[in-house]
C-alpha cells in the first residue's frame, strides 16, 4: 500500500486522513501546530498514522514518487504550501489540493509544478466532515500520470453508490475543482428551494415543525429521495432544549457561504450560460444577511392579507413545484459544464459527473440516477430539459408548479427559486421572445444593428425622423 501524506489537520484533514489510515494506506500527517497533528495521531488508535513537527521530516518519510494532500485553505494558502514543499520535493512526485479552490488557480497551479516536474491534481471533494471520515465523493483533475499513481487510493477512500466509487478522472487542468464548484453551485439552488417549499408550507398551509417533518420524510421515499430532503426531515423533528421551541425556529435567518456559489454565477456569466436558479439562491443569501435592513423595511413596508391554506392537494402540489425547480437547477449546473467542457478543451463525461454525484456528496439524490441513464443515451445533450424523461416529468408537473408560485406571490412569500426556475424553463420553451424589441432598442440608441427573420445580414434603421 502506498504511503500517502496529508497537510492541515482541521476537520477536513483529519477526517481524511483517518479514512486514508483506514483503508490500509499508511498516513504521514503535518500541521503548522504540531499539537493537532499529534492529536490526529493519537485519534488515529491503532491505525497507521504517523505525526510529524517539521516539514522536512514529513516529506522524508514518504516513498517517491510521493503522494501528497494538501487541505488547506483555498487562495494564499495554498501557495504558501506550495511553494515550501517544492524545495522538498523530487520530479515526479504527486501533490493534490483537496480544498475548494478556484479552478483557474488550479489550472496556473498545474502548469507551474509541471514546469518543476512535479504531478499535480485538484481534487474538489464532497460530503463535509461525515464524508471525509467515511466517503466522500472526489473530483480529481488535472496531470492524468498523476491520478494514476494516486487513483487507486482515491477511488478505495470515495463513497460507493450501486457498487462503484464516487471518484473518477474528470480531465485536464482545473476540471475537477471546476465540476466541485458547479456541485456547490447546484447545492445553493437545491438548499433555497427546500427552503422556499418550507416557507410556503409554514406560512401558506400553516403547518407545524412536527407536521413538515412528516411530509419531509414523506417525500424522502419518494423521487425527491436525497441527502438534503432527509436532513431537513431530521432538522424539522429536533426541539431547542432550552425553550423547547422547535430548534429550527430559534436558529437567525441569516445564511452564510464560502464564495462557490457565486464562482458559479460568475463563471455562469462570463460563458455566456443562463444559470439563474443558482444565481438567485446566492443573492438570497446576501438579502438573507441583511437583517437590519429588513428589520426595518418589515415595518415599513406593506403586504397582502394573511394566507390561508389551501387543501390537503396543496402539499402534493409544492412537492412537485419542488421536483421541477429541482431538475431546471440540475439543467443549468450540467449545462454549464456542458459550456466549460467546449470553452477549455475538457471533454467532460457528464454521466460519469453524474454517477459520482450519486455518492458522498451534498446533492447525492436517487434523481441523479436518471441523470446518469439521460447522458448515457445522449452525451452531446444539450440541456437535461431536452431528455425525454425529465422533459415529461417537468411538463406533467407545470400546472401545479405554476399553482405554487401563485400562491406564494400572492401570500407574499419570497420563492425566487422557484420562480426563477420557472422563468428558466418558460423562457426556454419559447420559440420567439420579446428580445426583438430589445435589440430594436438598441439599435435606436446605439446604432447596434439587428438581424432579420426573413433574411441574413445585418441592418440599420434611422428610427429618429
Amino acid at each position: 500500500m502506498r504511503h500517502t501524506g496529508v497537510i492541515g489537520m482541521a476537520v477536513m484533514g483529519k477526517n481524511l486522513a483517518l479514512n486514508i489510515a483506514e483503508h490500509g494506506f499508511p498516513v504521514s500527517v503535518y500541521n503548522r501546530t504540531y499539537e493537532k497533528a499529534r492529536q490526529a495521531a493519537d485519534e488515529a488508535g491503532g491505525l497507521p498514522v504517523e505525526a510529524f513537527d517539521t516539514l522536512e521530516s514529513f516529506v522524508r518519510s514518504l516513498t517517491p514518487p510521493r503522494v501528497i494532500i494538501m487541505m488547506v485553505k483555498a487562495g494564499e494558502a495554498v501557495d504558501q504550501t506550495i511553494g515550501q514543499l517544492l524545495p522538498l520535493l523530487e520530479k515526479g512526485d504527486v501533490l493534490i489540493d483537496g480544498g475548494n479552490s478556484y479552478f483557474k488557480d488550479t489550472e496556473r497551479r498545474c502548469l507551474e509544478l509541471a514546469a518543476a516536474g512535479v504531478r499535480f491534481l485538484g481534487a474538489g471533494s464532497s460530503g463535509g466532515e461525515e464524508g471525509a471520515r467515511h466517503g466522500p465523493a472526489i473530483m480529481p483533475g488535472g496531470d492524468a500520470a498523476a491520478y494514476d499513481i494516486a487513483g487507486p487510493m482515491l477511488r478505495d477512500i470515495s463513497a460507493r453508490a450501486e457498487g462503484e466509487p464516487c471518484c473518477t478522472y474528470i480531465g485536464k487542468g482545473g476540471s475537477g475543482h471546476f465540476v466541485k464548484m458547479v456541485h456547490n453551485g447546484i447545492e445553493y439552488a437545491d438548499m433555497q428551494l427546500i427552503c422556499e417549499a418550507y416557507d410556503i408550507l409554514k406560512n401558506v398551509q400553516g403547518m407545524s415543525a412536527d407536521e413538515m417533518r412528516d411530509v419531509f420524510a414523506d417525500w424522502n421515499r419518494g423521487e425527491l429521495n436525497s441527502y438534503l430532503i432527509e436532513i431537513t426531515a431530521d432538522i424539522l423533528g429536533r426541539t431547542d432544549p432550552e425553550t423547547g421551541a422547535p430548534l429550527v425556529d430559534v436558529i437567525l435567518d441569516a445564511a452564510a457561504q464560502k464564495g462557490t456559489g457565486k464562482w458559479t454565477s460568475r463563471e455562469a456569466l462570463d460563458l455566456g450560460i443562463p444559470a439563474p436558479t443558482i444565481t438567485e439562491a446566492v443573492f438570497e443569501r446576501y438579502l438573507s444577511a441583511m437583517t437590519p435592513l429588513r428589520a426595518e423595511a418589515s415595518k415599513a413596508l406593506s403586504g397582502p392579507a394573511a394566507a390561508r391554506a389551501l387543501g390537503d392537494g396543496f402539499v402534493e402540489s409544492v412537492r412537485r413545484a419542488l421536483y421541477a425547480s429541482k431538475i431546471c437547477a440540475y439543467a443549468q449546473g450540467f449545462g454549464l459544464m456542458v459550456a466549460a467542457s467546449g470553452a477549455y478543451g475538457w471533454e467532460l463525461d457528464l454521466a460519469g459527473i453524474a454517477k459520482i454525484f450519486r455518492g458522498g456528496c451534498i446533492i447525492r439524490a436517487q434523481f441523479l440516477n436518471r441523470i446518469v441513464s439521460a447522458y448515457g443515451r445522449q452525451p452531446a445533450l444539450a440541456s437535461l430539459l431536452l431528455d425525454e424523461g425529465f422533459g415529461e416529468a417537468v411538463s406533467a408537473y407545470q400546472q401545479e408548479w405554476r399553482g405554487v408560485v401563485a400562491a406564494a406571490v400572492q401570500a407574499g412569500i419570497p420563492v425566487p427559486g422557484m420562480a426563477s426556475a420557472l422563468c428558466y424553463y418558460d423562457s426556454l420553451r419559447a420559440a420567439r421572445l420579446p428580445m426583438n424589441l430589445m435589440q430594436a432598442q438598441r439599435d435606436y440608441f446605439g446604432a447596434h444593428t439587428y438581424q432579420r427573420v426573413d433574411k441574413p445580414g445585418s441592418f440599420h434603421t434611422q428610427w429618429q425622423r
